[in-house]
């Protein structure tokens, strides 16, 4: 059993950090709005600081799953971050989805004070994160990541070293460029179902137990033809993943043209108001448009 910090409590942190806990690791949180810190620890038993420092104070590992590339930063760096109150040896685990950029200049920056970090973003959904049964792809040092790996699995399915730092982040982009097309494909699916008269829910109960099933079919077809998506994985979310996506295709020369055409119609879905609808509600833009 280690001592944990756990930096970030969102949908995604708050059961992730739960999972530290049932499993019999001391656990600290810390959260920037200090009510929801303050509930975890009631909820589980752990404690809460009120900076990352303090979180990371004595700590052997300290996880965190913020927003975006300067939530990162801001948690990391500076008099109250957390490599600020880690000591030498200590491991830093990231499961936000950020730039393979800021998560090399993070790692680099832990390591001028000793300290390691493993970048590993992680898939598989609100669910998955209640369950403990999320996708994580790692980058970094092989000894961190062996190191980090045991206290990881206290809410994976699955958990794997894909390379030196950035290749985690690399694979989440691999995840996220994939989803894009499936979700389009799926809505244009059910909405050619629609127009032509058919039963949806009996066309997915066929096509999903051949070669077009999917994750995407199985977990989200009934709410899509249902027309409802206050649920999941945000669109405003999505579109800062494929930003990223797309950013550093131009970095490395590859070639995104389906990616591309989602993120924008993720923006149709913007303009809707459905900024944080699901990321399926793709077919609602294709009802829209009529």
């Amino acid at each position: 059993m280690a001592k944990v910090a756990f930096l970030g409590l969102g949908v995604m942190g708050y059961p992730m950090a739960g999972h530290l806990a049932k499993a019999g690791h001391e656990v600290t949180v810390y959260n920037r709005t200090t009510a929801k810190a303050e509930a975890w620890a009631k909820e589980h038993g752990g404690g809460h600081a009120a900076t990352p420092r303090e979180a990371a104070a004595g700590c052997d590992f300290v996880m965190s799953c913020v927003g975006n590339d300067d939530d990162l930063r801001s948690v990391c760096l500076g008099e109250d971050g957390a490599f600020a109150g880690m000591e030498k040896g200590a491991v830093f685990v990231d499961h936000t989805t950020v730039s393979a950029k800021v998560t090399r200049e993070l790692h680099d920056a832990a390591a001028a004070g000793g300290i390691a970090f493993v970048d590993a973003p992680i898939s598989g959904g609100q669910a998955g994160a209640e369950n403990g049964a999320l996708s994580v792809m790692c980058g970094g040092d092989e000894a961190a990541y062996d190191a980090a790996q045991p206290v990881i699995d206290a809410y994976a399915r699955i958990c794997r070293r894909i390379g030196e730092s950035g290749a985690g982040q690399m694979t989440k982009m691999c995840n996220q460029i994939a989803i894009a097309g499936l979700v389009q494909g799926l809505s244009e699916a059910l909405h050619f179902a629609e127009k032509a008269g058919l039963d949806g829910r009996a066309v997915v109960e066929v096509i999903s137990q051949g070669a077009a099933g999917s994750w995407q079919m199985s977990n989200r077809y009934e709410t899509m033809i249902d027309d409802k998506f206050e649920h999941g994985f945000a669109v405003d979310w999505m579109r800062k993943d494929l930003g990223i996506c797309l950013d550093t295709a131009d970095e490395v020369g590859a070639s995104l043209p389906v990616t591309a055409l989602v993120d924008q119609f993720y923006k149709d879905v913007q303009k809707l108001g459905g900024g944080r609808w699901d990321t399926s509600s793709l077919v609602k833009r294709l009802r829209a448009m009529g």
